[in-house]
């Protein structure tokens, strides 16, 4: 039997409660389940690799896309899902409230709220409206058992300032946020200060090239990949392509994964499912 989202979610906050996991990015039912099948304790969506599978840059996506896009993932595979859910689809807390209530009906195990705005010329909300934001995420997910993670995107965000992303992150925390979230750290003094600040809270990292081993060492519960894996499978897709195109030749096939073996995943997922 199959297990339930309360099981999903419980699950999913055990997982938090000590160690180190990682946590890829599936960009479709079928990443998704191939991922399943390596062992994978959870899993999490992401909007570039969700928008590029549509032909569209990364956030060039609608909310209700994203919603269809997690109930897909939640029924693709048995695992704990978290939601890549951009900066909430709304400016003004009252609206992030409602999505991220919104995307728990999906069967979703947690979600995650960005402070960045879009805008280039103010990438970050204002402290005060960022932290009312995450205020009102929290509370729409009461009771619901969902996690909420809040991200400062400052250091991807041409904002790298430390002092000032861990004064959001701990306001977060405060807010009502389960986990944090600071994706551009690269710096393992930069990820142990985080870590230390917002303790106990988990954190998660976008993986800064570190091995999950020393990650652990520095005290990050969860990380994360982010659309590493969608750009590694359109590379290949791009090579073998291009080779064609420029060449006319197929050599890049070679590198390609046997179709009986793909087979062989996706009907043992497809049986788990019926």
């Amino acid at each position: 039997m199959r297990p339930t989202a309360a099981q999903k979610r419980e699950v999913f906050r055990q997982l938090h409660a000590a160690g180190c996991f990682v946590l890829p990015n599936p960009w479709d039912a079928g990443s998704a389940v191939i991922l399943e099948s390596l062992g994978f304790k959870a899993l999490a969506s992401t909007s570039a690799g969700m928008a590029w599978s549509m032909g569209r840059p990364d956030y060039g996506i609608a909310r209700d896309e994203v919603l269809t896009h997690l109930s897909t993932l939640t029924h693709a595979v048995a695992l704990p899902i978290n939601a890549d859910f951009e900066n909430g689809f709304s400016h003004e807390p009252d609206g992030v409230a409602e999505n991220v209530a919104l995307a728990a009906e999906t069967g979703i195990a947690g979600l995650s709220v960005e402070d960045s705005t879009g805008n280039p010329d103010q990438p970050l909300y204002e402290f005060d409206h960022a932290v009312r934001r995450i205020a009102a995420a929290s509370a729409a997910l009461k009771g619901t058992g969902v996690m909420l993670t809040a991200r400062s995107e400052g250091f991807i965000a041409n904002r790298p300032d430390l002092d000032e992303t861990i004064r959001r992150l701990t306001a977060f925390a405060d807010a009502g946020a389960d986990c944090l979230y600071a994706p551009g750290l690269r710096d393992e003094a930069q990820i142990a200060a985080v870590v230390k600040a917002v303790a106990p809270r988990p954190v998660n990292v976008l993986t800064p090239g570190l091995p999950v081993t020393a990650l652990a060492a520095l005290g990050v519960r969860r990380i994360s990949v982010g659309g590493s894996l969608a750009r590694t499978a359109w590379g290949g897709f791009l090579k073998a392509a291009r080779e064609i195109a420029d060449q006319g030749t197929f050599t890049a096939f070679a590198q390609g994964a046997p179709g009986g073996e793909l087979n062989t995943l996706f009907r043992a997922a497809q049986d788990g499912r019926d």
